[in-house]
């Protein structure tokens, strides 16, 4: 099947400062295996860039929001191999794994200062939760996993395919878990391709919307819930988006929601079933001072259950940044009632909550010109006024 085209970097100001890393295409577990060029690892003289930068932050005394790049100055080589990890995302494979942060020497807190840092140098932070954090700790917090409001990354649980809600989801690993907590990563344009192959018939079930819930994290403004395709309809851009947790948890929590066919069911069933299989399903070991960065509209991730050690400094513990890039891809016209802004290269994506505050949207507004991103105030395409969302399958 014909893969869909990514398209070219969106702004003057990011054209020609990224290297070419082709189109998005699909890939299989054995193929990720047997090709590592999705694979980058820092050399000494990054690490001794990024310690000096770490250093000088730690005397600026201002909130992480107040930050720019000036306040953790890299070097050029560093800041390239940056912009390299970036554009390896949005090229063939849909992720990057770059290698050799130097967590073990730096404190918990030393790791946070830098990690945001260094994400000045990527893109613009969007916000997580319905405390509209902008950098979160993915560890066993005592969490549930499926239950109403759940999320995953303060739980030990196996979790349930999905992207997040941004345009690349970096995560810097800390610290491993005693056993488990295994990274899996699957080619979205892949797994539309198994499908076209083995269920033809479903395939057009998949590009009609679902309800999703926002789990509690939307904006105040917004309705709970909202409509979008599992497989995007952009005429050029391939895009898939899908959690089934949260598409069980629209069913479950909203009664006025269309409740699927048999065939939307039946799809999500043969979705489950492919990207937990052999064929698709690619197994990461995240070592520490990984830092794994997935495009969400061409890979779909989980993770393995895990077992944490006793001392807390031993716990299983990543940092998570979601990221607006500037090379971002065009996204289907629809799509903008969860995105908001479907342009390529524009400020996007986030789990808006409830806890925006003015610094937060100076920082953004500021940043994105920083990095010569489109940008737009954010405003809502649906308040929840306005009831039941269009587009959903009666």
């Amino acid at each position: 099947m014909d893969t869909h085209v990514q398209a070219p970097p969106a702004t003057p100001a990011a054209a020609g400062r990224y290297p070419d890393r082709g189109q998005p295409q699909a890939w299989t577990a054995r193929q990720a295996d047997e090709d590592r060029s999705w694979v980058l690892r820092l050399a000494p003289a990054h690490v001794e860039a990024l310690h000096k930068a770490l250093a000088h932050a730690k005397t600026v005394g201002k909130p992480l929001l107040q930050w720019g790049q000036a306040d953790f100055p890299l070097d050029e080589a560093t800041q390239a191999i940056l912009r390299e990890a970036i554009a390896t995302t949005q090229g063939r494979w849909g992720m990057c794994l770059l290698k050799g942060f130097p967590v073990d020497v730096w404190s918990e807190e030393d790791t946070r200062l830098a990690y945001w840092g260094i994400g000045l140098y990527m893109g613009v932070g969007r916000p997580q939760n319905r405390a509209s954090d902008v950098m979160t700790d993915v560890r066993d917090a005592g969490g549930s996993y499926k239950t109403k409001g759940g999320r995953g990354y303060n739980t030990n649980a196996e979790l349930d395919f999905h992207m997040d809600s941004c345009d690349v989801v970096a995560l810097m690993c800390r610290r491993t878990a005693k056993l488990g907590g295994s990274s899996k990563v699957v080619s979205s344009i892949a797994l539309r391709d198994e499908v076209a192959r083995l269920r033809p018939d479903l395939l057009e079930v998949l590009h009609q919307p679902y309800y999703h819930s926002y789990q509690g994290a939307q904006d105040p403004s917004q309705p709970p819930y909202y409509p979008l395709s599992i497989f995007g309809n952009h005429p050029a851009q391939f895009a898939a988006r899908t959690n089934r947790k949260n598409l069980v948890a629209a069913q479950r929590d909203f009664p006025e929601v269309p409740r699927w066919t048999p065939a939307q069911a039946e799809a999500l069933d043969l979705l489950d079933e492919l990207m937990a299989g052999e064929k698709l399903c690619y197994n990461m070991e995240l070592e520490r001072g990984d830092l794994q960065l997935l495009n969400s509209y061409v890979t779909l991730h989980s993770r393995t259950a895990f077992e944490d050690y006793e001392e807390p400094d031993l716990k299983r513990h990543l940092l998570r940044l979601w990221l607006a890039v500037p090379i971002s891809q065009e996204l289907p016209a629809d799509w903008d009632v969860y995105y908001i802004d479907v342009r390529g290269g524009s400020v996007r994506g986030g789990m808006r909550g409830s806890g925006i505050s003015p610094e937060f949207l100076e920082y953004e507004q500021r940043h994105a010109k920083a990095l010569g991103m489109l940008f737009e105030p954010w405003a809502p395409k649906v308040r929840k006024e306005d009831g039941i969302l269009p587009g959903g399958q009666a």
